[in-house]
């Protein structure tokens, strides 16, 4: 049996963190988080106790490209016939009074065709129609006389990642959104946005950058564990996305002068590293790039982004930009001086 080379080793991709650094809750206000930025280059770690002190970063001509995908209230508490609790991960914003996706159910005995109803008699039905495995399960879902969306509007909650270790709560509905976001269809939110604020795009804006959006509706393929060791042979599965013309426009002038490319977040990364693929066309379907080290960056110059979890899909993307070395140095040093990680934590900037 053939040695896995390390660089492709998911155990390369492991770090510890303490417990108390996973930020279970966001910063009193958006640009107060905090901020690393990472030269990759030289290797230097610059630590900034303000995320707004990135202004200092940009030069007049930069091009900053934001994800506006907004989350929906994709976590349903439901109820067996027989009494027992499930909830619901729905993978897609359903529509109409029937609708049919995949979905990630956490409940005990759970089998191919048991009914799940919401504890409001009569306002949702969901059966499981197929087991995929992994706890995911194919579903229909149907509602009587009550579109779907407004149900789950009105009984759905906010989809928390797993690691924050407590119920959604009112302030949620708000923080666990980015404030440009606009197009719904996501069940996570492209958190790297979260630090920016109206009065902080603003003063980009003045600074000379510009700023154009992509949609890039992030589903279960971004956060699915990698359950393979030789991370080349991991997929991720296809999420929605859409590239306005202005911004594919905006993306070929700039790589043609020579401007910087600054991507927030990695499904922003991923997005305009597909446009590639795509002769930068505005683009609209499904993307399922995978990047991990040894990928060929062509489009991004920079990247901001949070501090991700080991051995994910994420973390091997920013192990692909900055090189594994210098972002587990980044990290270690982050970790040593009590910088919060994950969804509400603090930020990277890597240039």
């Amino acid at each position: 049996m053939s040695r896995i080379p390390p660089e492709y080793d998911l155990s390369s991709y492991d770090y510890e963190l303490p417990e108390d650094l996973i930020a279970y809750y966001p910063p009193e206000r958006r640009a107060e988080s905090r901020l690393l930025v990472i030269k990759r280059k030289s290797g230097e770690l610059i630590f900034h106790e303000r995320f707004s002190e990135i202004l200092n970063y940009f030069v007049s001509g930069d091009l900053l490209v934001l994800n506006n995908t907004k989350v929906f209230p994709a976590r349903l508490k439901l109820v067996k016939e027989t009494g027992g609790e499930v909830e619901v991960l729905l993978f897609q914003k359903p529509k109409g009074y029937l609708f049919v996706t995949p979905a990630l159910l956490k409940g005990k005995r759970l089998k191919r065709g048991q009914s799940l109803l919401s504890p409001e008699e009569g306002s949702i039905r969901i059966i499981l129609k197929e087991d995929l495995g992994g706890g995911r399960f194919l579903v229909e879902l149907s509602s009587e006389g009550i579109p779907l969306e407004r149900v789950v509007e009105r009984i759905g909650r906010v989809p928390l990642p797993p690691y924050i270790k407590r119920e959604p709560e009112r302030q949620d509905i708000e923080r666990y959104q980015t404030v440009y976001a606009q197009k719904e269809g996501s069940i996570a939110a492209p958190t790297a946005g979260f630090h920016f604020d109206a009065d902080l795009l603003e003063r980009l804006r003045a600074k000379g950058v510009s700023i154009s959006f992509i949609t890039l509706h992030v589903g279960y393929g971004t956060f699915a564990p990698i359950k393979v060791k030789d991370i080349r042979y991991h997929k991720i599965e296809p999420e929605y996305l859409e590239v306005p013309q202005e911004t594919a426009l905006a993306i070929k002038e700039a790589l043609r002068k020579g401007r910087r490319i600054i991507a927030v977040g990695t499904t922003v990364t991923r997005a305009l590293e597909f446009l590639a693929l795509k002769d930068f066309e505005p683009y609209e379907g499904l993307c399922d790039l995978y990047i991990y080290p040894g990928f060929d960056f062509k489009v991004i110059s920079a990247l901001i982004t949070n501090f991700h979890l080991p051995r994910s899909s994420l973390f091997l993307l920013v192990c692909a930009f900055a090189g594994r070395e210098l972002i587990f140095k980044a990290y270690q040093e982050a970790i040593k001086r009590g910088y919060r990680f994950y969804s509400y934590g603090d930020a990277t900037f890597i240039l």
